[in-house]
């Protein structure tokens, strides 16, 4: 998470020649940190400027690099999970062809200078920037598992339904560093989109779990 913004930082803004001096890490990180906020303005929407700060997750993922201790792991883990929320009416399956919308929209969790909106713009999941998903898009990335046949491997029980929208929600619920996004934590998607693109992945009917 913030490593990644950070060495993006560092090859973007600074010369690999004045970071590579016999400088201590401490300092690389902090030179690297004050380039990074330098690239946000002061008049940026206050959401933007929101991801310039850590909440506790991030800062201990960052402090572990990623990689914490079993005690600080099942910490956040707890954490994590309880900021789960649902639906007003229960439901955690919605509508797969709303889902498979969302989960081909790529600005999800986008920010930039876009004034006013295009009309029925949505940031959608961005899904396929890191799994395969239906077989008929073959453009996607390969960071996570593929999710191609999902519901047709892992069937759609209640369980399973539940599982998924909570993994959608906050991934760190389930593996505390992970790089997949917290999309219902951070209001990339609402609950009832959350619950779309759950019908995506489990409907039988998805092209997700068409041969």
């Amino acid at each position: 998470m913030k490593h990644s913004l950070i060495a993006l930082a560092l090859i973007t803004f600074a010369p690999l020649s004045a970071l590579a001096q016999s400088k201590p890490a401490d300092d690389i990180t902090a030179q690297a940190e004050q380039i990074f906020r330098g690239s946000f303005r002061e008049d940026n929407p206050s959401y933007w400027m929101q991801r310039l700060d850590q909440d506790e997750t991030m800062r201990l993922c960052s402090q572990f690099k990623d990689h914490p201790p079993t005690k600080v792991r099942q910490k956040i883990e707890k954490a994590e999970m309880a900021s789960i929320r649902y639906p007003v009416d229960g439901k955690l399956i919605g509508d797969w062809k709303e889902g498979e919308k969302l989960a081909a929209v790529g600005t999800g969790g986008h920010i930039g200078f876009i004034q006013p909106d295009p009309p029925g713009r949505v940031r959608g999941g961005n899904c396929y920037a890191c799994h395969q998903l239906a077989e008929k898009e073959v453009a996607y990335g390969t960071i996570g598992p593929s999710l191609q046949h999902f519901g047709k491997l892992r069937g759609n029980t209640e369980q399973i339904i539940k599982y998924t929208y909570d993994k959608i929600y906050n991934s760190n619920a389930f593996n505390a560093c992970t790089n997949m996004p917290r999309f219902g934590l951070h209001n990339w998607l609402t609950p009832e989109q959350i619950t779309h693109i759950v019908a995506f992945l489990v409907d039988p009917e998805s092209p997700v779990n068409k041969d």
